[in-house]
């Protein structure tokens, strides 16, 4: 018996052009940033390792440093690996030096800022 590919369901082919790029772990570490150019002329801003949280404490907005990953619900080995993605909570030290759960809600690896509330 011969198995043939259905090629006719598609409606066209796969192009390069749709195929994305590659996966950004942002890590902790020294800044790291870097444009990358996008379809329709756009750039977008890929941070691959970051060390402070932009944060809302007290009607203000501090930055705070980041210690470690302490919980990332898209990927449960990202916080051993330390990756950060929109979502995860990080342990980080206010301007007072108090310990914060932090959890991200930029997108660091497609918007180059690493943003976060207090959970």
């Amino acid at each position: 018996m011969v198995l043939y590919h259905n090629t006719h369901s598609r409606a066209r082919k796969k192009r390069k052009y749709g195929a994305g790029g590659k996966p950004v772990d942002t890590t902790i570490g020294v800044v790291k940033k870097r444009k990358f150019g996008v379809k329709g002329g756009n750039e977008k801003l890929k941070l691959f390792a970051c060390k402070t949280v932009n944060t809302l404490l007290g009607g203000k907005y501090v930055k705070c440093e980041v210690v470690t990953v302490k919980e990332n619900p898209s990927n449960k080995d990202f916080v051993r690996r330390n990756v950060i993605t929109k979502g995860a909570v990080v342990l980080a030290k206010g301007p007072d030096g108090k310990e914060l759960n932090i959890r991200v809600t930029s997108r660091p690896g497609q918007d180059g800022v690493l943003n976060g509330v207090v959970v």
